[in-house]
């Protein structure tokens, strides 16, 4: 594995903790809404959650779900000591919630037409980790 604190702006990578309890839910089969519902601070149930909306075809709904997820993983990484700018590395799997709430957030924004956010929420995607939307894409 690559160093995860390695960037050019030399700003060390941020790390969100395990959730341990969540990942023993969804290995355990609970739904993505039993997740949420559970542990609403966690990004990951909410980018499920949005990920279901979109493949129903319940865009609104995808980008709802997406930007909860995304505000609280903006609060997880503020907890975790990020400033707000340096990499937020997708092989650090507890990292994946907040990315794939990102991607999903994207995803929706461009669905209802949000030009500027799709700008926005990509370039900060890539900020975070440029492997991340392609490691999304290919699942």
């Amino acid at each position: 594995m690559a160093d995860l604190g390695a960037n050019l702006l030399g700003i060390p990578a941020t790390l969100l903790p395990e959730e341990t309890e969540v990942k023993a839910r969804l290995e355990a089969g609970d739904e993505a809404v039993d997740i949420a519902a559970a542990f609403p601070a966690s990004s990951l149930g909410w980018a499920l959650l949005a990920n279901e909306a979109h493949a129903e075809g319940r865009t609104v709904e995808s980008y709802a779900y997406a930007r909860v997820g995304y505000h609280r993983g903006l609060d997880a990484l503020r907890k975790a000591g990020w400033r707000g700018q340096g990499p937020v590395p997708w092989a650090h799997v507890p990292n994946r919630g907040f990315l794939r709430s990102l991607y999903a957030l994207q995803r929706a924004a461009a669905a209802i037409g949000e030009a500027e956010e799709v700008d926005r929420i990509g370039r900060f995607l890539n900020d975070s980790d440029p492997l991340a939307a392609a490691a999304l894409e290919a699942e």
